[in-house]
């Protein structure tokens, strides 16, 4: 064989290989990421970004207040936000609604039924509910960042009535029985 055959065959099997490493690449892209369709309700509120990973390794994507006007969320109140979105699960997933850490350290604003499911079957507006656990007041502004949303798998129950269950280490134990604090 000549060298221009060799290195023909050589070129020919680098093309084959890069074919094999794009392949390889989309799918490995395509099995980190799941489709997931959002709609925005009402044009009022376009001006607000949609919700998005704030860093490369961020677990959620986070949410922001749709409101016409500042909202007061006093010391011990709970107060439902909107967010002018809602989205369409694919079947098998779930979106849990979280806390963002700043706002709990920094202002002690938490999501009150966290993490808040939102079902794949559930169309309606996405809406946060916000408890101060603090001590001040808060303001809400309109566009701010309150909470954060992370796609989750779901996986369903069959259960099975039995009149026995097998032991455990912890037994019935529960609330606090280990004596730590």
């Amino acid at each position: 064989m000549t060298n221009l055959k060799k290195s023909a065959g050589l070129l020919s099997e680098d093309r084959r290989l890069l074919k094999i490493k794009k392949i390889l690449l989309s799918i490995e892209g395509r099995m980190g990421n799941l489709q997931v369709k959002i709609k925005r309700i009402s044009e009022e509120y376009n001006d607000i970004e949609l919700p998005k990973y704030e860093t490369e390794g961020s677990s959620g994507l986070d949410l922001r207040a749709a409101l016409a006007e500042p909202v007061i969320l006093k010391s011990g109140q709970v107060k439902l936000i909107p967010t002018n979105l809602s989205v369409e699960i694919p079947a098998g997933y779930e979106i849990q609604v979280r806390p963002r850490s700043g706002l709990a350290a920094k202002h002690g604003i938490g999501v009150l039924n966290s993490p808040g499911t939102i079902d794949s079957d559930y169309r309606g507006e996405v809406k946060i509910i916000l408890f101060n656990f603090g001590e001040n007041d808060f303001e809400i502004k309109r566009g701010e960042r309150i909470a954060q949303m992370v796609l989750a798998k779901v996986y369903r129950m069959e259960l099975e009535l039995v009149n026995e269950l097998n032991d455990s280490e912890r037994g019935a134990g529960g609330f606090g029985h280990t004596g730590k604090s």
